[in-house]
């Protein structure tokens, strides 16, 4: 029944997911990555508070919130989604962070309480607000729209090995503490599969392309219009995306396992919370959005 509802699921959001990030409209793709990264974030302040912890909720909500409102007014025309803008607010907001939720923790019943409150906002937006947010600058960049497409099926492909081959037959457990179901024939899995993603995606990206052109699903600067010379830096790519999908699973589960829970929440059936169903991505989309940037650097 578990599988069942994994995979009705899956059906489901997959194709919505697919047309959202590829052709809604900068402002509607930052605002759904913003209500995404919200509940994903009242997940984690969830969590926290089974650690002991009592978190400033209302006020990172209205500040995570904050930084996706700043993206979905200012798409384009100003050029504030451009690599250096993204940049630069992200790290704006960074830098403000401990000092704003510091002063409100001052205000806190027991002084003893603020400090702690607010290490985990800072924490909730370094770790799931910017990471969410560099996903819609991702499709802002050069091909960004085909790259973004790239990352997401190389992850679920990833994912969806991993439970379907570690499940049956692994029998190597990588971290028993931390995740006792996954295995180290599930990673392996993984890997192969996220490499098999890349390999096929860009050594058809130009039928790709052109597919999705005609389906006006991307734009013409979305796509990759020109035939690739070499799949080896792919190739690395595909590897170290998939290590810090791989890693950042581990990590929420580490959160997870701390608080004494299994799931984060139970809003997307068979997946459990939306904090379970984007840890992911909150290690892949960073990585992903650095080598763009990287890239933009030494043009």
């Amino acid at each position: 029944m578990e599988l069942v509802k994994r995979v009705l699921t899956a059906v489901v959001l997959i194709p919505v997911v697919l047309i959202l990030v590829l052709r809604a409209p900068v402002p509607v793709l930052a605002f759904v990555a913003g209500i995404v990264a919200l509940l994903a974030i009242h997940e984690l302040l969830k969590l926290a508070e089974a650690y002991g912890n009592q978190p400033l909720h209302i006020p990172t909500y209205i500040f995570c919130g904050a930084f996706f409102f700043v993206i979905a007014v200012h798409p384009g025309a100003t050029d504030l989604l451009s690599t250096g803008g993204f940049a630069y607010v992200g790290l704006c907001f960074a830098v403000l962070a401990p000092f704003i939720f510091l002063a409100i923790g001052m205000y806190s019943n027991e002084l003893s309480l603020g400090f702690p409150a607010a290490r985990i906002s800072v924490f909730a937006f370094v770790y799931i607000a910017l990471p969410m947010a560099s996903l819609v600058q991702l499709r802002e960049q050069w091909r960004g729209g085909f790259f973004l497409l790239f990352l997401l099926l190389l992850v679920w492909a990833g994912d969806i090995f991993a439970y379907f081959i570690g499940k049956p037959f692994g029998r190597h457990r990588m971290s028993p503490r931390v995740s006792p179901n996954k295995t180290w024939e599930g990673a392996v899995a993984s890997v192969v599969a996220s490499v098999g993603v890349g390999i096929l995606m860009f050594h058809y990206a130009l039928p790709i392309s052109r597919t999705l052109l005609r389906m006006h699903l991307i734009k013409q600067q979305d796509g990759i219009f020109s035939e690739q010379s070499s799949l080896v830096p792919i190739i690395v790519l595909s590897i170290v995306l998939n290590m810090a999908a791989q890693l950042g699973d581990l990590v929420e589960s580490l959160i997870k396992r701390g608080a004494g829970m299994k799931d984060s929440g139970a809003i997307l059936p068979g997946h459990g919370g939306m904090f379970d169903r984007i840890d992911a991505l909150l290690f892949a989309a960073p990585v992903l959005w650095c080598y763009m940037a990287w890239r933009v650097i030494m043009q």
